[in-house]
């Protein structure tokens, strides 16, 4: 496993994080720093409950597959599952740490953090051998924000650690992007929290593509193509409303979708015009 330390004036140094308010003095690098390029930031809750694992891996693992490197915090829950996903497409993956990037956090990180530093790479701005610092996770939020061209938030309850990343990525003019989520789930409170105060709402690999395109990252043809399939799934919803009234729950059984995807995307059709709400709830022309 290769390591390397690059300074500021280091040509391998990442540049998307020297724009940043405060970029770093130094980082310690263990395994590839080419995967230091701009990426997409994955972050969520700890105490992740299976939707936010399921989303973790889903966006994670397409962008990965897409040639974006996913940047994510090691940390059990949301970030460790993005860091999986991201290793089984055979991407590439970045871990931030709030320790030495040769030092083992959390424990339970340990066999992930291990694939990390032989496959992609593992990064600190703490010293070798640097043991967990409480105020340093939350500085290494900057960092994160810093190596993406946009920022995912997958799931976050009120409060939440995630906002430190969120804000930092404001701070350094990157695109906030957040998973939506039920209403009466704690853990979606914060990802709905942020897209009501403007971040953009990712419900499917299109959203994200769009997003991505417009952070100045391009996807590969392949996960162009995905994206593409997954607008047509939404022409799905209108179609099946327009063939047969449905009530959005019945809706995403009969399709066999996500009820928040079609919640979403029936909304844009209402706002639209192109179907409207009937008295007994259904949706229809």
């Amino acid at each position: 496993m290769e390591r390397c330390e690059l300074g500021r004036d280091d040509p391998l140094y990442p540049r998307q994080l020297l724009s940043t308010p405060w970029p770093p003095e130094r980082l310690y690098v263990i395994g590839d720093p080419s995967m230091l390029r701009p990426g997409l930031g994955v972050v969520g809750a700890r105490r992740a409950t299976p939707y936010g694992l399921r989303c973790a891996t889903r966006f994670a693992g397409w962008a990965a597959s897409a040639g974006v490197p996913v940047v994510s915090g090691g940390a059990h829950g949301c970030d460790l599952q993005a860091h999986i996903a991201a290793l089984e497409a055979s991407g590439p993956t970045v871990a931030v740490l709030g320790c030495g990037a040769d030092v083992d956090y959390p424990a339970s990180s340990a066999g992930v953090l291990r694939q990390l530093r032989s496959r992609c790479a593992v990064v600190s701005e703490l010293p070798w051998g640097t043991r967990p610092i409480r105020h340093a996770f939350v500085l290494r939020n900057r960092i994160i924000a810093g190596l993406s061209y946009a920022l995912l938030v997958v799931e976050a309850g009120l409060p939440s650690g995630t906002f430190t990343t969120a804000n930092y990525a404001a701070d350094a003019g990157r695109p906030v992007l957040a998973v939506p989520g039920c209403i009466t789930s704690p853990g979606s409170r914060g990802p709905n929290r942020l897209i009501s105060d403007g971040a953009t709402p990712v419900t499917d690999v299109a959203d994200l593509a769009d997003a991505l395109r417009g952070a100045g990252l391009r996807p590969s043809e392949a996960a162009e193509a995905d994206g593409e399939a997954s607008s047509a799934v939404r022409d799905r919803v209108l179609g099946a409303l327009l063939a047969e009234p449905s009530r959005p729950d019945d809706l995403a059984r009969d399709l066999d979708m996500d009820l928040v995807f079609v919640l979403r995307r029936v909304g844009e059709l209402e706002a639209k015009g192109e179907v409207r709400r009937y008295p007994d709830g259904r949706y229809g022309p």
